[in-house]
C-alpha cells in the first residue's frame, strides 16, 4: 500500500547535500557581509574555518588546513599541479572523479611514469598494489559509485611517497588514518551540507616539504600557487585565500561546524551516517528486489548509497521519477556515468527517520513500476 507518512526532508542529493536538521539562514552571523575579506573581521572568520576544521577532525600536529577556490575539484587539481612529477605515481580509480584524475594526469600534466589501478563500478582495485616509493592518487570514497576504502592499512608509514586523496564525500563521514595521508581535499557542499565552490586542502608536513623542494616544470596558474620564493604560503593556512571567496558562505560552513560542535564532534556526525547506512542495509537485506552496487559489505558507503534494482534503466527512472512527484526524495538518480540505479546520500545532515520513511517510499515506487 502506499505508505502515509512522508519524509520531513526530501532531500537526499549527493551534493550540493542537504543542509543540517534546524538550519536557519537568518541564524548565521553575517556580520562578515559587505566587508572585505582581507579587513580584520573577514581574516578572523576565514582563521576560524582552518583551526576548528582541524580540531574538530583531530589532525596531526603540524598539518595545515586552508580555504581554496573551486570546490573539491579545485583543491585536488591544485595538489596534482603542484606536487606530481618527481617520482612515479599509482592511480587508484573505480568510478567517475578517480577516472577524471586520471585523465588529468595523463592528457594534461602528461607524466609518463603512471600506473593505472582501475576497478569496474561496484568494485575496489587492487590496493596492495601501492608501492610505498611511488606517490599515491585516490578517492577515499567512490562518491558515484558508493564504495569506499574500508581503511588505511595498505598505506605504508614508512612511505618515500606522497599520498594524495580525494576525501570530499568522506571527510566528517569516515574515520580517516591522517597520519597516512598527505594532501586531502573535501568541500563545504558535501558531508557538512554547507554552499559550494570552495575547497578544503589538507597538507602533511611531508607535503609542506615537497612544496618547498619541488618546481613543477609546467607553468603554474595563480590560483594553484602555493609557494612563492620556495617557500609554502603560510597565509593560504590561516586565512588569507588565494581569491576572494564568499562570505556568506564562509559563515554558512561555521554554523555547520557549531553543529558538529554541538552534537559532540566529528564521531557524533560518523556515527549517525553509520546510522543512515544500517537502515539500508536492513532494507536490502528484507527485500531480494535490490541490492548494493558495491559487491563487497566491507567497502560501502556511508555517504554515497548506491542501489541496484532489478528493474531496466527506462524503469529505475520512472522509480526516481515517481518518488520526485510525490515530493518523497529528489535527486537520487544515479550518477550518468554510472550504472542505472538510486544513489541515496546518507551523510550526517539527512536524518535517519527520513531515510527509514523513504525506503517504504521506495518499495511502494518500485511496486508501482514493476507491476
Amino acid at each position: 500500500m502506499k505508505p502515509t507518512q512522508k519524509p520531513a526532508n526530501p532531500n537526499f542529493s549527493s551534493g550540493p547535500c542537504s543542509k543540517r536538521p534546524g538550519y536557519d539562514l537568518s541564524a548565521l552571523d553575517l556580520s562578515t557581509l559587505g566587508r572585505s575579506h582581507r579587513a580584520t573581521v573577514g581574516k578572523v572568520a576565514l582563521e576560524r574555518v582552518c583551526v576548528e576544521t582541524a580540531e574538530l577532525l583531530g589532525l596531526p600536529e603540524g598539518y595545515r588546513v586552508g580555504v581554496v577556490p573551486a570546490s573539491d575539484t579545485g583543491a585536488v587539481e591544485m595538489a596534482l599541479w603542484s606536487l606530481l612529477g618527481p617520482r612515479p605515481v599509482d592511480v587508484f580509480s573505480w568510478e567517475s572523479f578517480g577516472q577524471g584524475w586520471l585523465s588529468d594526469i595523463l592528457k594534461q600534466l602528461k607524466l609518463e611514469d603512471i600506473n593505472d589501478y582501475g576497478a569496474d563500478y561496484g568494485k575496489l582495485p587492487d590496493l596492495n598494489q601501492a608501492n610505498s616509493e611511488h606517490d599515491i592518487v585516490f578517492t577515499w570514497n567512490g562518491t558515484t559509485s558508493g564504495v569506499k576504502v574500508p581503511n588505511g592499512d595498505w598505506i605504508s608509514a614508512d612511505r618515500q611517497g606522497l599520498t594524495i586523496c580525494d576525501a570530499t564525500s568522506a571527510v566528517f563521514a569516515m574515520n580517516m588514518p591522517w597520519e597516512k595521508l598527505d594532501v586531502v581535499t573535501f568541500s563545504w557542499q558535501k558531508v557538512l551540507g554547507g554552499e559550494g565552490a570552495h575547497g578544503m586542502l589538507i597538507l602533511s608536513p611531508r607535503a609542506v616539504e615537497r612544496l618547498e623542494s619541488y618546481t613543477p616544470p609546467w607553468p603554474l596558474p595563480k590560483i594553484f600557487r602555493l609557494t612563492k620564493g620556495g617557500k609554502l604560503i603560510e597565509g593560504i593556512f590561516k586565512g588569507a585565500t588565494i581569491n576572494t571567496p564568499s562570505m556568506l558562505c564562509v559563515a554558512d560552513y561555521l554554523d555547520a561546524l557549531e553543529w558538529v560542535k554541538s552534537l559532540g564532534g566529528a564521531d557524533a556526525v560518523i556515527a549517525k551516517s553509520e546510522a543512515n547506512l544500517k537502515v539500508v542495509k536492513q532494507f536490502v537485506a528484507e527485500h531480494d528486489w535490490i541490492s548494493f552496487l558495491a559487491e563487497d559489505p566491507e567497502t560501502l558507503s556511508n555517504t554515497s548509497i548506491c542501489l541496484s534494482l532489478d528493474l531496466d534503466a527506462d524503469k529505475v527512472k520512472q522509480v526516481v521519477k515517481l518518488l520526485d512527484s510525490e515530493n518523497i526524495a529528489f535527486d537520487i538518480g544515479a550518477y550518468r556515468d554510472a550504472p542505472a540505479g538510486l544513489r541515496i546520500w546518507g551523510g550526517a545532515t539527512v536524518e535517519v527517520a527520513d531515510i527509514e520513511v523513504l525506503m517504504l517510499w521506495v518499495e511502494w515506487a518500485y511496486n508501482q513500476v514493476s507491476e
